[in-house]
């Protein structure tokens, strides 16, 4: 090789001036750390309280629910601040609900009209569709064959 060519390769690769290490590789920095030791302090300041005992959590958001499997949950009363962390999963709220309904207190119940209304818009939308795939039904006194021989002939 041509000793500018190498030169040319090398400059281009330099993060510094003269005699400085090249870089092997871009290095990646993490913030994660930051930022969760901000959220434990913030939450310090507020003075939230574990609470022991809790195997799961819906939260309930439009037709979708955030399902958490043995949480930690953390609660200030005071600042009205409720902290759930663990491993969340998004699920269709039709999926959980035949498990969760003796779980939901009073005020659900009114969600639960709202969901049952839109099953039922969906059921009717579904029987009309399956309605309009049947084959339509015979003029009276025709048959089958009767309606094919008119068709053929001319």
């Amino acid at each position: 090789m041509n000793r500018e060519k190498l030169m040319k390769m090398a400059g281009a690769v330099r993060t510094g001036g003269k005699g400085t290490m090249r870089r092997k590789k871009k290095t990646v920095h993490k913030t994660t750390t930051t930022d969760d030791k901000r959220l434990l302090s913030t939450l310090k300041k507020i003075g939230v309280n574990a609470i022991p005992a809790i195997e799961e959590v819906n939260i309930f958001k439009d037709d979708a629910v955030i399902h958490f499997v043995n949480p930690k949950v953390q609660a200030s009363i005071s600042a009205n601040t409720w902290v759930v962390s663990g491993s969340p999963q998004t699920k269709k709220l039709q999926d959980l609900l035949p498990g969760i309904i003796n779980q939901l207190g009073p005020d659900s119940f009114v969600n639960l009209k709202k969901i049952a209304e839109q099953f039922q818009k969906q059921e009717a939308h579904h029987a009309h569709v399956e309605d309009d795939d049947d084959v339509p039904d015979l003029v009276e006194g025709e048959t089958f064959e009767e309606a094919a021989k008119k068709e053929t002939s001319p």
